[in-house]
């Protein structure tokens, strides 16, 4: 069979990119230091997927065909890496500098024993310019020579998949156990991929990755934002995101900023992304929010203040792409006024870690100090000046 060594056993990784290659017949060899994850994973070679749907019965998925290989063995994950079909990964941004080094050496270990056999990495991680920070990461650690460019294909995606945090409860009846929706589309860059493109039924290759890209950060990421942040803000007591969408008058601000959004996507975009298919998207994403049996939490969805009000993240990206085009983004910073103020805690009463800091640190600045040093607004700069003017009105 063909395999998938899959860096990353967590929800993403389990949930979308081992799942889809699992059930399209691969072997899917999960990396990940989590040693009880590690060991359930190789004593079961399986896990359960539960799909979540508002109004219907679960659908329960059993996925096989997996294994696990701890991620401190570095000889063996080199050895996974030079003998896979296809790599990916999904461990997040602040993970990633800890698996390049045994990525390169798989990657230098696999071109001397097989070379004309480039391996194609996925990079489901949805973070900008995937494929050019992988490159500069891999090639610093790769003898300087090295035909990098020939040996592997970066893959950049966009990940829209949701999937919630598991209760203690769920888990402790089952530590593998995921819960999430039946969204399974994998976009993917076709101009990524150096050998042929991996037989999986929802696979969406696209021309222009970066316009999906910017689709998910600036809509999808936007609108799920600004549900949390408006739900906590108009109700702190509420605890879901489908509540908080059902709060008077709050989809409909949700919308509107996701829509300001859109309009300045297709100004970006022309030819990739039409205001029709915008729309559609987002009538969709406020089905998905929505879906109760879900239950998606404001305190995951709006946490991380510090990544989440980001100059390039879901808030400030927007409104900076809406200002550049003199399009209107007031519900947009109407959302990042309301981060600013977002105090959620999960269901044992506790700030994320990071936001704790965020409120010491950066509250006591005042609104005008936060767009300076978190978002990293100019006054210098003709548009940052008018974002700020914005948020600040």
């Amino acid at each position: 069979m063909p395999t998938l060594v899959q860096f990353g056993a967590g929800n993403i990784g389990r949930s979308f990119i081992g799942q889809l290659f699992a059930n399209s017949g691969y072997d899917v060899i999960f990396i990940d230091v989590a040693k009880p994850l590690v060991e359930a994973l190789n004593a079961q070679r399986k896990y359960t997927i539960v799909i979540k749907r508002s109004g219907c019965a679960d659908e329960v998925l059993t996925i096989r065909n997996v294994c696990a290989i701890d991620g401190n063995d570095h000889a063996a994950v080199a050895e996974a890496v030079a003998e896979t079909d296809y790599a990916a990964t999904s461990v997040g941004l602040g993970a990633l500098p800890h698996i390049f080094p045994v990525l390169a050496k798989g990657i230098e270990l696999r071109a001397h024993r097989h070379p004309g056999r480039p391996l194609d990495i996925i990079i489901a991680e949805n973070i900008h310019d995937g494929a050019h920070y992988f490159r500069k990461a891999l090639e610093a650690l790769l003898p300087p020579d090295f035909p990098l460019a020939e040996n592997v294909g970066l893959v950049e995606t966009s990940i829209g998949k949701m999937v919630p945090i598991m209760r203690k409860e769920d888990l402790a009846a089952d530590p593998l156990l995921l819960f999430a929706e039946e969204y399974n589309e994998l976009i993917v860059d076709k101009h990524g991929f150096k050998s042929s493109l991996p037989q999986i039924p929802t696979l969406n290759p696209v021309e222009n990755i970066q316009a999906y890209v910017d689709r998910k950060l600036f809509i999808h990421n936007l609108g799920h934002a600004a549900a949390a942040y408006f739900g906590f803000s108009r109700s702190p007591g509420t605890r879901f995101i489908w509540q908080a969408l059902e709060l008077p008058g709050l989809a409909s601000r949700v919308r509107t900023a996701m829509s300001q959004s859109a309009a300045a996507l297709t100004r970006q975009y022309p030819d990739d992304l039409t205001p029709a298919s915008l729309e559609a998207h987002i009538d969709d994403l406020l089905r998905r929010f929505a879906n109760r049996a879900l239950g998606d939490t404001i305190y995951r969805v709006g946490r991380d203040l510090y990544r989440k009000l980001a100059r390039d993240d879901r808030l400030i990206g927007p409104a900076l792409l809406a200002a550049r085009h003199r399009l209107p983004f007031d519900a947009i910073a109407e959302a990042v006024r309301a981060a600013v103020s977002f105090r959620a805690v999960d269901e044992e009463g506790t700030l994320y870690p990071r936001d704790a800091e965020f409120i010491v640190k950066e509250v006591p600045k005042g609104l005008a100090g936060i767009l300076r040093d978190v978002c990293g607004l100019r006054e210098s700069d003709a548009i940052d000046r008018e974002v700020i003017a914005q948020i600040l009105a």
